[in-house]
Order: C-alpha cells, then structure tokens, then sequence
C-alpha cells in the first residue's frame, strides 16, 4: 500500500469512527463512506491534495429529479447565499434537476468529537434544506 493510500484509508477510518456515534455507515469496496440521514444519501471520500494535505470531501444529495423550475431554483440559489456549510449545487440532468450539497476540509488530526461535529453539521444541513425544497 503506497504511503497517499494508507494515509487516506486512515483518515476515512477516522471519519467512520466519528460518524458511527451517529449514524450507520458502509464501507465500499474502494474504501469510501456511504450513509444516510433522513432521506439524504451521502459520501465522503478522502484525498491527498499535496504532500502533508489530506483532505474529506463530503457529498450528500439533497434532492434529485425535481422539476426544472427556475423559481425552485431561486430558492435553492438563494439558500446558498445564507451561509452553509458546504456548497449547494443544482445539476440539471433529463428528469429535471438534482440538489447537492458538496464539501471538503483538510482533516489529517482532528479528534473524534470534532470531526463529527462537522461532519454531522454539513449532513443536518443537507437535511433541513431537503426539508425546505421537498416538503416545503
């Protein structure tokens, strides 16, 4: 195992370890993290951006095959602007229009706690912004 692979698998088992207090989290076959909370699918994959920069990057999709509407649109563009953790993204696609919310940190050393934390506060966003386009 190169030196980028055993670092990413360890920060990953990091990652896992502090979602476990909250969540229920799959392996994949090539190490990434899969999980949900409430309806919203996530993954977090780990990599080496330069020598000594390990970073998570965290990806949940928020909503998917929405109508393409240019006043949901508005409201997810204007959700955005309010300051989130991550970013939230509309990818149009046939059926419509997907909704993401993406974001990566560097995470080499963070402690269990914090990085949970984190973690656990870009996917409750991810969540309450479904809330507000799906339900809302």
């Amino acid at each position: 195992m190169t030196t980028e692979a055993a670092d990413t698998a360890e920060l990953l088992a990091a990652a896992k370890d502090a979602l476990e207090s909250y969540l229920d989290v799959q392996v994949d076959d090539d190490g990434t993290l899969t999980f949900k909370h409430s309806d919203v699918p996530c993954v977090v994959q780990a990599m080496r951006l330069a020598d000594g920069l390990l970073v998570l990057s965290l990806t949940c999709v928020v909503a998917w095959d929405l109508p393409d509407d240019p006043k949901l649109a508005a409201v997810v563009a204007e959700r955005a602007g309010q300051g989130l953790f991550g970013t939230l993204g509309i990818v149009h696609n046939e059926s419509g229009m997907d909704v993401t919310l993406r974001y990566a940190f560097p995470a080499q050393g963070l402690d269990p706690a914090p990085l949970g934390t984190l973690l656990m506060l870009v996917v409750s966003t991810a969540s309450q912004v479904r809330s507000e386009i799906v339900d809302g």
